[in-house]
């Protein structure tokens, strides 16, 4: 930077695709016009390459600067738009409201000479972006221009410091856990602000016995450390993450990230500059995109929908936005600042002081984690942000099965832990909801999801102190207990079984009350008959799973589903008996829970400072130290 420059603290640079990348991928970091004779070419993450008579534009998800989070959240009053280019063209300055509309700001043209790159700098104020907005900016070409760097800076230094520690629960993902600590030091730029990794490794194939092991922990060195342990699910690792930070680092901010993703690295500097500027101690996370579909993002923000205490998208969110497609200028809803409850773990930054105030995460095993910790923060007086422009790929939740497979019982067990905790709303809506979906799940056919989903209610309306007592026990008893369903049982395809008695026909969804009340109708009186046995040694249907809804299903007597990932089946099968015992049961324990949730609700409450308390982790993470104590 030149002593003149206004550009003091950069909160996010501007990066290009990796080499080898796809189109629709390109689309996340430029957008390049039709009348182009050539593509615009990265010279590396960093550099770009334009020919000339071009036209590109930085209106995309991870070069566009999203201006009202930073308003909104953050100390900065004004950003610095600092670029450094070589050849000669024009760069133009554009802004949008909350309503996506595009207004300009300024422009300049530049000339570079001797080959010495032109720098340019554009000052743009927050004011305006109150309630959404981006800044970008376009560069149009006269001759061949190479853009050398840039980034969007604060014109102050940055408050407190950056000291991160990273931590990456690992559970027989050697493979994934490996590529995830070579990422947090191939840039060297986020290399520098990392002083821990911690690696809880509750798995069987231990990722130091991986063969690239020793290459990802070379360029960590002393930073990095591997804590084996009981597989405690995902809330058990997180909480030994944040355990050691607290106890044996002196970092500043706790980074938490899952091992099966893709890191885009300057996102980790993005949730850390947002961090320093915050305007109060924030959780700041970041955004999901699709690792098989890597332009889709899975979601602008979520919230817990306080009707039914579920998590849902934020108001003027879709799930599954294909940039590819919709470009970010050609996306009103995009341009709205969106506030959320909570984020995911799979990326999401904790300010060690909001970690050593509220404590630890409650042992939820796994699901409903996450969304604990941002209401408890919020609670608490700290706002968590879900900031665009950071991201990482991971695995989309339309590839598994979790909403009806063993994760099902702690999507229930959690939600109605979390209930407990911090929600203040008439259980009426909650029980209606899970009723409407315990039907569903018995006309679907899928009476394993409904047996756990039944031990989920028992465990949670034994109590708090049950729930940790469980925190390793849970997930073997759930295996156990669905090995005595035919629809937990995945077979390898369907060609396993007799070919379908049955040709399937086209079956459109019902939508119209009528036709809804028929279908229902017709699904009532089939389930009140008797099976025929053929149907469960020969299967009427192969099903697709996107085809296996309840209109369909509730008149069967015995078909295979595809799994979520395409890798199996399952023969779903009929049985009357089985299925009125699930839904008795099932009713039992919905009744039980409305006469008692308020009286549960206080002791949870009561129950949280030891549910979140080092103390009380450490009789789990560290057994024997507890023992010795």
């Amino acid at each position: 930077m030149t002593d003149s420059s206004r550009a003091v603290s950069r909160l996010s640079r501007i990066i290009l695709p990796r080499q080898g990348e796809p189109l629709d991928v390109r689309k996340l970091y430029i957008e390049e016009s039709e009348t182009n004779n050539r593509r615009a070419h990265p010279l590396t993450r960093t550099s770009l390459e334009i020919g000339e008579e071009s036209e590109v534009s930085f209106a995309t998800y991870f070069n566009a600067f999203p201006a009202s989070y930073w308003r909104r959240w953050s100390t900065v009053e004004s950003v610095v738009l600092h670029l450094e280019l070589t050849g000669s063209g024009r760069v133009d300055v554009y802004r949008s409201k909350a309503t996506g509309a595009r207004i300009a700001v300024d422009g300049k043209p530049f000339t570079s000479v001797d080959d010495k790159p032109a720098v340019i700098e554009f000052e743009v104020g927050l004011q305006p972006f109150e309630d959404g907005g981006w800044i970008w900016f376009d560069i149009t070409t006269d001759t061949a221009v190479t853009l050398h760097g840039g980034g969007w800076y604060a014109p102050t230094e940055a408050p407190g410091r950056a000291d991160i520690a990273v931590g990456i629960p690992t559970f027989n993902r050697p493979d994934d856990c490996v590529n995830a600590l070579l990422a947090l030091t191939s840039d060297p730029e986020v290399d520098k602000v990392i002083s821990a990794v911690i690696v809880p490794d509750q798995g069987t194939r231990k990722v130091r016995d991986h063969p690239g092991f020793a290459e990802a922990a070379a360029g960590l060195g002393e930073r990095l450390s591997i804590h084996n342990q009981p597989n405690l699910g995902g809330s058990g690792g997180y909480s030994r993450v944040m355990y050691e930070a607290l106890k044996n680092t002196g970092c500043e901010q706790i980074l938490f990230m899952d091992d099966d993703i893709r890191i885009e690295p300057d996102s980790i500097l993005r949730a850390l500059a947002l961090n320093r500027f915050a305007k109060t101690p924030t959780l700041v996370g970041g955004h999901m995109l699709n690792l098989q579909e890597p332009s889709h993002l899975h979601i602008m923000g979520e919230v817990v929908d306080s009707s039914v205490f579920m998590w849902t998208n934020a108001p003027h969110t879709e799930y599954d936005h294909n940039f590819a497609t919709d470009s970010l200028a050609e996306s009103p809803d995009l341009h709205r600042r969106i506030d959320v409850d909570f984020n995911g773990w799979w990326m999401c930054m904790i300010p060690r002081a909001v970690a050593e105030e509220i404590g630890q995460p409650v042992p939820s095993f796994i699901k409903w984690d996450d969304a604990e910790y941002g209401l408890r923060a919020g609670e608490h007086g700290y706002p968590t942000v879900t900031l665009p422009g950071a991201a990482i790929w991971h695995m989309a939740w339309s590839d598994k099965d979790d909403a009806i497979d063993w994760q099902a019982y702690f999507h229930l067990r959690n939600r109605l832990m979390v209930a407990a905790l911090h929600w203040d709303g008439n259980i009426a809506g909650l029980i209606r909801s899970h009723l409407k979906a315990t039907l569903k799940h018995l006309a679907c056919l899928e009476y394993s999801t409904v047996a756990v989903q039944n031990k989920a209610l028992d465990d949670f309306m034994a109590g708090p102190e049950h729930i940790f007592s469980i925190l390793e026990s849970a997930l073997p008893d759930i295996h156990a207990l669905r090995k005595n369903y035919p629809d937990a049982v995945v077979l390898p395809a369907a060609s396993e079984l007799p070919a379908p008695s049955q040709r399937r026909k086209p079956m459109r969804p019902p939508v119209q009350p009528l036709s809804i009340g028929y279908r229902l109708a017709r699904g009532i009186l089939h389930n009140l008959k008797g099976t025929e046995p053929e149907h469960h040694r020969r299967p009427q249907l192969n099903v697709p799973t996107q085809d296996a809804r309840w209109f369909l299903l509730c008149t069967q007597d015995g078909v295979t589903v595809t799994t979520a990932d395409g890798r199996g089946v399952v023969y779903r099968q009929r049985d009357r008996d089985k299925m009125f015992s699930l839904l008795r049961e099932s009713l039992r324990r919905q009744y039980q829970l409305a006469r008692r949730f308020d009286a549960l609700r206080r002791t949870y409450r009561r129950a949280l400072p030891t549910l979140a308390s080092k103390q009380q982790w450490e009789t789990v993470l560290l057994p024997d130290s507890a023992k010795s104590a």
